[in-house]
């Protein structure tokens, strides 16, 4: 058994400074320790897939990162880690518990996960090795973890075993956040479906309202397709896969370069995935964020299935989760206006932007790799600090 500080502060001593996760029983004394370490930033996601994605952001600014969370939840991951940290090779450091391991008097719905823990990491082709069990075990586990990131710029895991670190109590005030939503958000939607603005018209209008200097985080789909056809910029990034995540990452850059205005073109179908992100936004207060969903009410790149958004008021959802700035919109010069006034307020501010189905049966893909988008992004975040 080793203690919290001791594990911390050697990772920290390596500059991972970044944490993020899920709670687990199993990991509590790391968590509790990790919470209340003035020395670095953590993160409480809602759930495991949004910690990766709220890493991956940070990374892109330059930190790196740690996830915390429960084998259970190592199941969330998945789609992330095989479609985020894979294709853009985006390494962190994972710590995932081993609930149900062979011989543990554990509850019954960590039985197969607990046989399977190990497999699953192989599969995803992710290295892993025992947590540290004492303190002699620590610098060389960290720094095989270290070799194989860096070598690799893939996540590497370590699993631990109950009782692995000794007890570490919560102590004072750790959430002096309050609720601040509750106010309508402004402006309605004036026209009918027909007669929406195409989501080609209304990326351009953004682009054409913001300074340049802004990073752009553009989610999965047609969304990034049309982002990239309009013009590739190194401050873009455009994920190819991670459905959902576009918000966390954006998230995360917020958190690690707090001066950096971040703009997050979020699709209907993507928000929809994983809204628990809205509240985690509210509940941090990033001031640079602008979240602008484009809104169409299906799923466009997979055939126009329809989406729930037609009957859920993603504007209202997010002025209750404590954005501070919420608008709906669907005319283009009210959108200007509305783009301009979010750029020059402190957030975190939420657009909900109602666009026409379609788009054009030529549109191309980015002719950059993902790993090429990358790096000219955090060259560019790092030049521009």
């Amino acid at each position: 058994m080793i203690k919290a500080q001791d594990f911390v502060n050697s990772a920290l001593k390596r500059g991972y400074n970044f944490w993020t996760g899920v709670p687990c029983s199993f990991i509590k004394p790391l968590i509790n320790y990790v919470l209340q370490d003035p020395n670095l930033d953590y993160i409480g996601a809602t759930s495991e897939g949004e910690a990766v994605g709220i890493a991956a952001g940070a990374y892109l600014a330059g930190r790196k990162t740690v996830v915390m969370c429960q084998n259970s939840g190592l199941g969330n991951t998945v789609n992330p880690l095989t479609s985020l940290n894979f294709p853009f090779r985006i390494p962190t450091m994972l710590i995932v518990t081993h609930r149900g391991a062979l011989g543990l008097n554990d509850e019954p719905q960590h039985e197969l996960m607990g046989q399977i823990t190990g497999e699953l990491l192989d599969v995803l082709r992710i290295p892993w090795e025992p947590f540290p069990q004492t303190i002699s075990q620590i610098e060389a586990a960290l720094q095989r973890a270290d070799d194989y990131m860096c070598s690799n710029g893939l996540p590497y895991a370590f699993v631990m075993s109950k009782g692995s670190v000794e007890a570490y109590s919560l102590t004072g005030e750790l959430s002096p956040n309050q609720y601040i939503g509750g106010d309508s958000p402004a402006g309605n939607f004036a026209c009918l479906p027909d007669q929406r603005i195409s989501r080609f018209s209304i990326i351009k209008a953004i682009k054409d309202n913001i300074s340049g200097n802004e990073t752009i985080v553009a989610t999965t789909g047609k969304i990034g397709r049309e982002l990239f056809s309009l013009g590739h910029r190194n401050n873009q990034i455009y994920m190819v896969g991670s459905m959902g995540c576009a918000a966390g990452i954006g998230l995360g850059i917020c958190q690690a370069t707090t001066q950096r205005k971040v703009v997050v073109l979020d699709g209907d179908g993507a928000v929809l995935m994983k809204m628990g992100t809205l509240a985690t936004i509210g509940h941090y207060q990033p001031k640079g964020l602008v979240h602008i969903v484009l809104d169409n009410e299906v799923h466009e790149s997979t055939g126009g299935q329809a989406t729930v958004s037609s009957t859920t008021d993603l504007a209202g959802v997010a002025s209750a989760c404590g954005y501070k700035n919420v608008w709906r919109v669907d005319k283009i010069d009210t959108l200007n206006k509305i783009v301009k006034e979010s750029i020059n307020t402190e957030g975190p501010s939420f657009i909900h932007v109602k666009v026409a189905l379609g788009s054009d049966p030529k549109l191309g893909r980015p002719n950059l790799t993902p790993i090429e988008v990358k790096e000219q992004f955090m060259m560019w975040l790092k030049n521009s600090n």
